[in-house]
């Protein structure tokens, strides 16, 4: 998709990665938030930042898609499928 192999790698880094701008930080922020609410509560302080970035519509959408793959993620985990798994 045009995404570079350095970022790609970085990504479980991005925290700490010089290669992601203030709004991707921030996103990336909102959705560990997010994915993990349980743990984190999804704290005021990341909202307030995630909003810097987003408007309200905006961060709805961002919210569904991240919550679209954290359903994907639980069915394929559930499923015991890899990257290798094919559907016939």
């Amino acid at each position: 998709m045009g995404e570079s192999q350095q970022r790609l790698d970085s990504l479980l880094v991005w925290d700490k990665s010089p290669f992601f701008s203030d709004l991707e930080r921030a996103a990336l922020e909102w959705a560990e938030s997010v994915t993990l609410c349980s743990e984190t509560g999804v704290p005021d302080e990341v909202y307030k930042k995630v909003r810097k970035f987003f408007s309200e519509n905006k961060l709805v959408g961002l919210t569904y898609l991240i919550i679209n793959m954290n359903g994907l993620n639980r069915i394929a985990v559930s499923f015991r499928m890899t990257a290798s798994t094919r559907t016939e």
